[in-house]
């Protein structure tokens, strides 16, 4: 287990930087919506991925995976009672925790202070593999608490963690990829992971399509709670993305406008 935690940075940042080159190679090559690019907003949301990683660290040094690895050394959770054969472990603890994210991201939604940390993310009026990691500091650290306490009350091995986390990061990526997908590949996808064209409507600046399709690896959830929106009210080229109070603000693009938002009242009363 030492050896997991002595490379868990190693294999987590491999997984990052090639799944970065990879979406924008593929978002130059065949990209689906057509808009200007703007470096100053790539490096911001980049930015707030870099200072929202260094809080975490600095605040959680054992992050998710470390305090798995400390639950699976005491024995500590649910997963330590019931007999359960490892493989059996890994793949509900991965089910488990991405249900739980789903979970997270509608509360985020619906209760008006996580409101105010999440529209950080859908403000943005781009969409592309960057938003994927447009996240607030504040949003990371939370998240970061309620998953530490699933992985403590059920006892998630940490290579469940860690497989969970590459494949969250890595998803959330292609998932905000500004690529296009055969319609009848994306049909398939569609079944098995969120695809750019499913998750692109929660970006939309239509309150209905945005408190839709919720999902991140996983598109059952969904499904299953009846959030899925199988496809926009316009074309995703047609499509409006952000948020409505500031599709004129260009500020949005800003790494400091970005970190004020959460303090900004306007709109704070969520989505639910």
């Amino acid at each position: 287990m030492s050896i997991l935690l002595k490379y868990e940075s190693v294999i987590r940042f491999g997984f990052f930087f090639g799944m970065l080159i990879l979406m924008n190679l593929w978002e130059t090559a065949l990209p689906c919506r057509r808009y200007a690019p703007s470096l100053v907003r790539w490096f911001s949301n980049l930015g707030l991925l870099v200072l929202g990683t260094t809080i975490l660290r600095a605040v959680f040094p054992l992050a998710a995976v470390g305090m798995a690895a400390m639950v699976e050394e005491h024995q500590w959770g649910l997963l330590n009672v019931v007999p359960l054969a490892h493989g059996q472990t890994l793949v509900l603890s991965i089910v488990i925790l991405d249900f739980t994210t789903y979970v997270q991201h509608v509360l985020f939604h619906v209760w008006p202070l996580l409101w105010r940390v999440h529209r950080v993310h859908h403000a943005d009026r781009g969409f592309d593999v960057t938003t994927g990691l447009r996240f607030h500091p504040l949003e990371i650290l939370l998240s970061t608490v309620s998953k530490i306490a699933i992985i403590v009350l059920l006892g998630a091995p940490a290579m469940a963690v860690l497989i969970f986390e590459v494949v969250l990061n890595v998803t959330s990526m292609f998932n905000h990829g500004n690529v296009q997908l055969p319609k009848p590949v994306d049909r398939i996808l569609r079944l098995l992971v969120v695809t750019p064209d499913m998750h692109r409507i929660h970006h939309s600046a239509m309150v209905q399509e945005t408190n839709s399709n919720f999902g991140f690896n996983i598109p059952w959830w969904d499904h299953l709670f009846g959030t899925y929106r199988p496809r926009p009210s316009v074309s995703p080229q047609e499509m409006t993305i952000g948020l409505g109070e500031y599709q004129k603000d260009q500020r949005v693009e800003q790494l400091p406008w970005m970190l004020m938002l959460p303090f900004d009242g306007r709109s704070d009363d969520g989505l639910g």
